[in-house]
Parts: structure tokens; sequence; C-alpha cells
């Protein structure tokens, strides 16, 4: 629709303004009224919590229990883990007075919780009988942003947070790879429909105080990376600045071995960047707040449009009708063109006349189809299936499209100025790294030569997956 591309920047032209547009258009969120807050609009929050749901059924398969920490955390936590402080210091919020009075110890307002679930779990844990510990926490942080950007980068954002804590290195590693792989591919893959590649952080890329980061990257429609779930293994550190012990089998003191793993708001980025086109949003059925939409084109339709939302809506879909007949409906169907419905279910008179209605599938360049009525539940049903499974082979083919095997630094920063360069790692190394910096471009992860996640930053014939990124 021509109509819809008047509204919004061309992505080949001015992606971030793009960006920026289909999340005003599409009435996704707005700036807060503190630089770099926002304000998540309905629309955008029901992406969220079905994004929620499909995340937090995942994660309670893995044993993991829901509890809930303080937004506030001592200052003295963060300083006991030194790299930990030393990370995350120039991102902290920081509250001094409360109460009219300056507080006796500064509180930190939440950048992640590591550090007060930590003095917990040291609390909670006495012997090997406790463990393993599988907590997890939706909540929202503050990281104080220099560039925020809406979805990607705010000082305040929701997510989820995992802290668990195990009697072996190996039972920590397991369960850590296991939210990677069991929990957040799937969520990205499944039910974003956003192909991911899935490895192993460089030692400068790696989360403040973890002794391993794994992460999954996906590739944007302008080229770019974004990191859309990490998954840390953190060793004893965090167990020996909080003293999280326990008593083995042999009745001899231990220390855990503890993970953290988180995943927010970001993940809608994604889905914007990952699926949007010039005419606005594009959501994937499995996620879509709306599924179909039933648009009554004149007022002697809205009878037969609720019928139809109602034998849609009894197969489990989420529908809804748009019955504002007295409103252009030009202006009404490139509204929900911009909010990505995948299903828009258009009805007139001369639809009904003909025993017709008019199916527009969002997901496959709103392509148009006449079906008769008595085969539109069913048409629509399978379109809905079949388009999540369209979207997913569609981001795919582009990602990898755009992916390109180099063998020198230089090549690789030749091929980030359009897509992400593939190149082996031992040609990169640390000196690699700063050059690939000087042009605004990191590792974004390593993988084995089959593919699967290094055990160890020094492993030979590493693969390393090179971008720029948001």
């Amino acid at each position: 629709m021509t109509a819809t591309r008047s509204v919004l920047a061309a992505q080949a032209t001015d992606f971030p303004r793009w960006f920026q547009d289909v999340i005003s258009k599409a009435e996704l969120a707005d700036n807060g009224p503190v630089r770099g807050t926002m304000v998540v609009r309905p629309y955008g929050y029901g992406i969220w919590e079905l994004l929620q749901e499909a995340m937090n059924r995942r994660i309670k398969a893995t044993g993991a229990q829901n509890a809930y920490f303080p937004l506030l955390i001592p200052e003295s936590y963060l300083q006991r883990e030194a790299e930990h402080v030393e990370g995350f210091s120039p991102e902290l919020a920081v509250v001094t007075h409360a109460g009219g009075k300056q507080l006796e110890e500064p509180a930190v307002i939440r950048p992640t919780s590591e550090t007060v679930v930590g003095e917990y779990l040291a609390k909670w844990i006495q012997s090997y009988r406790d463990l393993p510990l599988l907590l997890n926490q939706w909540a929202n942080v503050v990281r104080w942003e220099l560039r925020p950007r809406l979805f990607l980068r705010t000082t305040e954002f929701l997510w989820q947070e995992g802290h668990t804590a195990h009697a072996s290195a190996e039972d920590a590693r397991a369960f850590a790879t296991k939210i990677l792989y069991d929990v957040y591919r799937q969520v990205m893959v499944d039910v974003l429909a956003i192909p991911v590649v899935v490895g192993r952080k460089t030692r400068r890329e790696r989360f403040a105080g973890a002794v391993n980061t794994m992460t999954l990257e996906a590739m944007t429609g302008d080229g770019k990376a974004l990191q859309m779930g990490t998954s840390h293994e953190l060793g004893q550190n965090f167990a020996r600045a909080f003293d999280i012990g326990y008593l083995s089998s042999e009745g001899r003191r231990e220390l855990a071995w503890t993970t953290s793993w988180g995943s927010s708001t970001r993940m809608v980025g994604g889905l914007i960047m990952v699926h949007g086109d010039d005419n606005g949003l594009r959501v994937p059925p499995a996620v879509a707040p709306v599924q179909v939409v039933v648009l009554a084109v004149k007022d002697e339709a809205i009878t037969a449009a609720h019928a139809i939302a109602d034998e849609l809506t009894a197969e489990g879909l989420r529908v809804t009708v748009d019955d504002r007949a007295d409103q252009p409906f030009g202006r009404r169907a490139v509204n929900w063109e911009l909010k990505g419905v995948p299903i828009r279910i258009e009805v007139g008179p001369r639809d009904l006349a003909a025993n017709n209605a008019t199916v527009v599938r969002r997901l496959r360049d709103s392509a148009k189809t006449a079906v008769n009525l008595t085969e539109l539940t069913a048409h629509v049903v399978n379109a809905i299936e079949a388009d999540q499974t369209h979207l997913l082979a569609e981001a795919t083919a582009r990602q990898t499209a755009r992916i390109t095997t180099v063998s020198t630094v230089d090549e690789a920063v030749d091929a980030a100025a359009t897509g992400w360069a593939r190149i082996p790692y031992d040609a990169v190394g640390e000196q690699g790294e700063d050059r690939l910096g000087e042009s605004g471009i990191t590792v974004r992860c390593l993988q084995r030569p089959d593919g699967g996640l290094p055990v160890e930053d020094n492993e030979p014939d590493l693969t390393a997956y090179v971008a720029r990124s948001y």
C-alpha cells in the first residue's frame, strides 16, 4: 500500500528512522518523561505478554521457580564482586536520599540482581540436598543509557533474569546451556520466527563477573546484529563473594557454582527489526495480540463481520472486529497494515452478495484472495500456521544470504558494511578485535566448526561471527 509508505521512512534510506516511525505509528510505545525511559502502549504490551507467557512456560519446564527480589540493593553488595561493579558502575542509578534524609548507605536501583540474589542463596543453601536451586524473576531494571533507543536500549526495561546454584561446574554449565537452547532458542525460533546464531562471547564481550557468556544473535533488516538473550556461567566468583556454600555428602564445606541468564523487551525490538517492512510491522502469529481483524466495509456487513469473528474465535484465534464503518475504509486498512496483524478479512456488500470474504495476508506481501464463506474458517486457520513458518523461512534465507565467509580482518570490515562476516577466530584474536573496534565492529560470538558451543576460549579452529550491532 503506497499510503502506508508515506507515513514511514524507507528502510533502505534510513533504517533507524524507519524503526522509530514503526514504533510510533503502530502504537507500540512512546518516550517516557525521564530521558531514556519508555511507555509501553497496550498493543506493544500485548506482544510482550504473549512472549512472556511462552518464555515463562519453558522456564518452568526446566524446574526453575519464579521469585521476586527487591528493586533497591545496598551499594555494599555490588562492591563485593569487583569485576561486576566495575562493569556496571557507569550505568548505575543510586538513591542517596529518602524520607527527607540522607541514607546511611546509598541504595542502587537494580541493574541486574546477581548480588542481592547471592546474598539470599547463601542464606537458603546449607546442604548438597538444597542443590540445585533454580530461580527466575520477572522484573524491571535500570541502566543509565547514554544513547537510548526504544525497545533496544532504554534506561528502564522489563525482563526476566534467572539465577541458579549448583554442586558442580559441570551441572552449572549444563543448566546454562539448557536455558540457551531449550528456552531462549526455542522462543526466538518457534515463537518469534527469528533465526539466531548461538555461540560463546569472547573474553572482552563477556558479562562482568562471568567465566563464560553464551549468546543468541539475530540479524536485523539492515544487516546488523542484535543480541537477543544471554546465559552466563559465573563459576564460583559470586559464590566466593557472597559465601554461597554447602555441606557436601562427604561432610566437607564446598562453594557452589552459579549461573545467571536474561532476556528482555529487546526481543520486541528484534521482532520489529527482523520482520518489519516499508509498510510497517509484521507480527508472527504466535505473539500477535490480534491474529485476525475482520473489517466491515459498510454498515450492512457489520452483522456478518461479527459472525465470522465468532467462528474464528471458537477455533482459538485472537480476533477483533473493526466495525467503524463511519470512518474511511482505506485509512482503517492502512492502520491495521501498520500494526502488522497477520490476517485481515474484508467484508462488504459485494463480498456478501457473492458469499465471499476478501482475505489479506500481511505476512505474504498483503496478497488478497476471495474466499467462500463456507471455507473461510479453515482457510484462515491454515494460513495462520503456514505464515508463521513462512516468516521464519524468509528471515532465515535473508540471514544466510547476508553472511559472508572471509579470511582476513580487512575483509571482515568490508563484509560488515552490509551484513555479517564469518571468519576463523585464529585470524582475529584480541589484536583483530581492536582493529574491528576501530570501525565500530565486534565479534558477536564464537562457534566450533560444527556449529557447536566452545567450552573454552582457546579451543582451536573456532569460527567468529563479526558484525556491527545495536
